[in-house]
């Protein structure tokens, strides 16, 4: 199977395991999902986030998401239990399609990292 075919099948069973448990059966946004994975890296899912928070959050999840393609490093929690990263290597320039594709396949390997998909 192809790797953009596999990606999209992945993607499809993961939008769909994640809609079915956070979003009542419709279809979760990539922001959202972004999101989920911020509050998971946090740890602190009771808690009720303010609209710069919840962008801290995607930072974040962004961060680990390709922190195993090499562009950024953890570096600390911070006194609040945050996590921190360090860049250690620039994104290149990619167009909008691309962009997606490489945030979808970095989302379906954290999942599949966790055994949440398989």
């Amino acid at each position: 199977m192809s790797r953009d075919l596999q990606l999209k099948e992945r993607w499809g069973v993961l939008v769909e395991k994640l809609s079915a448990q956070f979003a009542d059966g419709d279809d979760m946004e990539l922001d959202a999902i972004i999101y989920l994975v911020g509050v998971q890296e946090l740890g602190q899912y009771q808690k009720t986030y303010k609209k710069e928070e919840k962008l801290n959050l995607m930072h974040i999840a962004i961060c680990r998401l390709l922190e195993p393609y090499g562009y950024y490093e953890f570096d600390y929690f911070d006194e609040e239990g945050w996590p921190h990263y360090a860049i250690k290597e620039e994104l290149p320039a990619l167009k909008a399609g691309e962009q997606s594709v490489l945030i979808k396949e970095a989302i379906v390997d954290y999942f599949l990292e966790k055994e949440y998909i398989i």
